[in-house]
């Protein structure tokens, strides 16, 4: 049976191993959280409230006007009688009522749910941009960490260079110098895998801010490997799906038909209203009291101001927002065009590095290391080979992050998911 403290000892070493348990960040996951918890998109989402509160100030009707008033009232003392013919009073309640003409309320109701539309499509349009963010960053994380594994498997090699030549010098093979020159070799990648961690720790933050976070834990750890489709999808595709499924076009798209309503809303306010009115009127006197109603009718003479210049204004706009969203629709194209171009070469660079640039450096760099330990080759030899090496690695991984990003913006430009 279990002790109190051995209760505590369970509960302590529970609480450390959670502690001490690294995080584990999947691009889903870092996707999910940044559509969850990114302030930025956070704020384009209120847009979208915005919007609702505008739809329902579009539906409210004009306020009727009730007002009150007292006429020929003896404040100052007068005195009514039949010699001064003064008065009599009068109180009068009236209210007044406001019929809109031309179809003014369906308009604004129309102007509003196209905004909402269109304001709930730019929100997409914030999503498809953050998408496309994250994945970068997950690509420049995952990059930084395959030129830390290269940097620390280099410093492995030229430790393992120091041990030998230390043995050697040791049993007269080599002079000093050589083995002080190995070690400054040694140091020098010390210094660079210290860089590169650096650089590793600065890509996971970028990436944990897209997600939203404001602690960054030191010891998170990326959970995958670079993108790698087999197929780039085809151009036709590509461009139909942009066309058809873009946000910020189908917004561009309905922002159109938001300002053709508005330019219905503005010919209908060129419209005068008509204003309904009743009053009840009672007068109070010497002879007597009376009480009377009347009713009024005003109509406004559209003379001068037919709200010419929103009419035309409207009319402007409707043109402006047509033409841009053709410029829209051949900007698209273009970038749909550019980016396929650019996925096609990013696969054939990644495949010319792989047909055999990045074996011959690797055969290079071995063969020339055990020339080496045999006393067969210079350490200059040695460290030309692995510097070659470097370059092809990085070279490739380089190409595989390019093509990653080209397929992410490939699918970021079509508005989703494409396949081939």
């Amino acid at each position: 049976m279990v002790g109190k403290r051995g209760w505590w000892a369970v509960a302590l070493s529970c609480a450390l191993a959670a502690a001490t348990q690294t995080e584990k960040i999947t691009l889903e996951r870092a996707l999910a959280e940044a559509m969850e918890s990114n302030l930025s998109l956070l704020a384009e989402r209120a847009n979208v409230a915005i919007a609702e509160a505008r739809l329902i100030t579009a539906r409210l009707r004009p306020n009727p006007v009730l007002s009150a008033g007292g006429d020929h009232l003896d404040l100052l003392g007068t005195g009514f009688d039949e010699i001064n013919g003064a008065g009599p009073a009068e109180f009068n309640f009236r209210a007044d009522f406001t019929v809109e003409r031309g179809g003014k309320r369906q308009s604004r109701i129309a102007v509003a749910e196209y905004g909402r539309g269109v304001a709930e499509l730019e929100f997409l349009d914030a999503v498809r941009s953050l998408r496309l963010e994250v994945q970068n960053a997950w690509v420049d994380a995952l990059l930084a960490r395959e030129k830390l594994a290269l940097a620390r498997r280099n410093l492995e090699t030229l430790n393992r260079i120091v041990e030998i030549n230390q043995a050697r010098w040791r049993a007269g093979d080599i002079a000093e110098v050589e083995l002080i020159r190995s070690r400054l070799a040694a140091l020098e990648q010390a210094s660079a895998v210290r860089r590169t961690e650096a650089e590793v720790r600065s890509a996971i933050i970028r990436l944990l801010g897209l997600m939203g976070r404001t602690r960054f834990p030191s010891d998170a750890e990326l959970v995958g490997e670079l993108r790698r489709d087999a197929e780039v999808p085809a151009l036709d595709r590509v461009r139909r799906m942009a066309l058809e499924r873009r946000p910020d076009l189908l917004a561009r798209r309905l922002a159109a038909r938001r300002a053709a309503a508005e330019l219905k809303l503005e010919l209908a306010r060129a419209r005068p209203d008509v204003i309904l009115g009743s009053e009840y009127r009672r007068q109070q006197g010497l002879a007597g009291t009376g009480n009377m109603l009347g009713f009024f009718v005003e109509f406004p003479l559209p003379l001068f101001d037919r709200n010419q210049g929103e009419i035309e204004r409207a009319r402007q706009e409707l043109r402006q927002v047509e033409l841009r969203t053709r410029a829209l629709e051949a900007g698209i194209l273009a970038e749909v065009e550019n980016a396929h171009q650019q996925c096609l070469a990013s696969r054939r660079l990644l495949e010319e590095i792989e047909s055999g640039l990045l074996a011959q450096a690797g055969e290079v760099r071995d063969i020339t290391e055990y020339s080496y330990t045999r006393g067969q080759a210079s350490l200059l030899e040695l460290l030309d080979a692995q510097r070659t090496y470097n370059d092809s690695f990085a070279a490739w991984t380089e190409a595989r992050a390019e093509y990653a990003r080209s397929l992410y913006r490939l699918e970021a430009l079509a508005g989703g998911e494409v396949k081939p």
